[in-house]
């Protein structure tokens, strides 16, 4: 007897976990997981390469409804959009939803980076990030950022009548990078980064399998190879700091710097190189994608180029020769920024991003079991007629009255307290290229008006384009 009552003492609460693991499964949101590993990832990847991936998770929102689940580089996953499900992503508090990252991305940037960071440990590092990149500290680089768009623009554009515009923007971004973040001067050890740095972020969002010669792989490798050379360059900076030098001389020696009480908020050798790479990553693509984008942009539309052209120009004006930019100046650029601003809202540069459950959630009627990964995407309420008016309308004066937009319908640079640390940053280095692109040259694209997602938006062969001195009409 005393067999028995033991018996069913044990099968009661396993009998129990069945039931309930049997009713989240009975609630969990359409749709099929597919092939273990591989998943829908193959078809998500070749959508974005394509062009067509709005079209192909409208498909599922078509079959589905607008969340359904699915199986993204190896792991269980829910898609969602909508300002409902951008609450849930940016809006919590983090007891419910941590940030993640795929797997691929997680191992090739480090898994004590911000993306992968919740509560505490988030807070405390992003602190230390924004210490670096907010307002008031930014104001003191304007100069310095302007010099490498200055000399970039004399070395690769002036005396040229044809250039391709993304692959000089990613040069462009890279080397203010390097100037501000790392305090690295032009020269050979910028050229290694640049190298290693590409190898490693063209296999971010590839499937993680770890064989010789695949994508996924290659990065791995690149990865090892920039953090080595990210140890020794911090290993550098540590001996200018005992030196004297300032610690707020670029972004390494200022996280090296962050001292409290007790050494809590100081960020380990880990912690720093991770967020370096996310930056580096981050910095590259999105700044470059989004100029590229205006320059594509303004070649496609007069009205908008005479105005920002005006705006720019006035500015210009207000200048002696060879006099820098200031602070002041890029906070006249408010159309050009509102341009800029109607981009991001059409072209994403981040096309979605992931985030794990910590727990059980219900959300839209259905449960998201704890573990899972939740897909979002931006570009779908972004293009949402129910949030913006003709939303296939550029139109940048529906960013005259931001407080109009209801909270979580425009997330370019995400939203919450997960905003991205590095959103002045790159307003800033984007308002003082387009000054010194409008003010100094003519343009005409000499290509297509396609692009593909790869995963960033790329314009066909770079955007090539036709170049001309503003003081000279084109040579037909």
């Amino acid at each position: 007897m005393n067999f028995f009552v033991a018996l069913l003492l044990l099968l009661l609460p396993i009998s129990f976990l069945l039931l309930k693991r049997s009713r989240t499964s009975g609630r969990l949101p359409p749709g099929s997981l597919g092939i273990p590993l591989v998943g829908q990832s193959l078809g998500l990847l070749w959508a974005m390469r394509a062009n067509t991936a709005e079209r192909w998770l409208e498909g599922r929102v078509k079959k589905y409804g607008p969340i359904s689940k699915l199986s993204l580089f190896g792991k269980p996953t829910v898609f969602m959009y909508g300002q409902a499900a951008n609450k849930l992503i940016f809006g919590g508090d983090g007891s419910s939803i941590s940030n993640q990252q795929t797997q691929s991305l997680r191992m090739i940037l480090g898994d004590r980076c911000l993306l992968e960071l919740s509560g505490e440990d988030h807070k405390r590092v992003r602190g230390a990030l924004v210490s670096f990149l907010k307002p008031e500290s930014l104001k003191m680089y304007v100069s310095k950022m302007e010099e490498e768009v200055r000399s970039h623009l004399e070395m690769h554009w002036e005396g040229n009548q044809q250039v391709t515009v993304l692959p000089l923007m990613k040069k462009l971004t890279f080397n203010i990078i390097c100037s501000l973040l790392f305090g690295i001067d032009r020269g050979e050890r910028r050229d290694q980064y640049v190298h290693h740095f590409q190898e490693m972020i063209e296999g971010m969002w590839s499937i993680p399998v770890n064989l010789p010669f695949t994508l996924f792989n290659n990065s791995l490798k690149a990865s090892a190879k920039v953090q080595r050379m990210l140890k020794e360059l911090l290993h550098e900076k540590r001996l200018q700091l005992q030196k004297g030098a300032p610690s707020h001389q670029d972004l390494i020696s200022c996280l090296l710097s962050i001292r409290g009480e007790g050494n809590e908020d100081s960020l380990s050798e880990d912690e720093i190189i991770h967020n370096v790479m996310l930056i580096m990553a981050a910095g590259y693509d999105t700044s470059s994608v989004l100029i590229t984008f205006l320059v594509r942009l303004l070649a496609n539309n007069p009205t908008v180029y005479e105005a920002v052209l005006k705006e720019q120009d006035e500015i210009a004006k207000s200048k002696s020769s060879g006099q820098f930019l200031t602070w002041e100046d890029l906070s006249k650029m408010k159309y050009t920024w509102k341009v800029a601003q109607e981009t991001l809202r059409f072209y994403p540069p981040i096309f979605g991003g992931f985030r794990k459950t910590i727990k059980d959630i219900e959300f839209g009627g259905y449960i998201i079991p704890k573990g899972w990964q939740i897909f979002w995407v931006a570009a779908m309420t972004h293009m949402d007629s129910n949030i913006f008016h003709e939303p296939e309308k550029f139109d940048p004066a529906r960013f005259e009255n931001q407080a109009a937009i209801p909270p979580y319908c425009y997330v370019p640079f995400g939203g919450g307290y997960r905003i991205c640390p590095g959103y002045e940053f790159a307003k800033i280095e984007t308002l003082i290229t387009m000054h010194h692109l409008v003010t100094q040259f003519h343009w005409k694209l000499c290509c297509t008006d396609h692009f593909r997602r790869d995963p960033m938006p790329v314009p066909t062969e770079g955007l090539p384009i036709q170049l001309s001195p503003r003081n000279h009409p084109f040579q037909d």
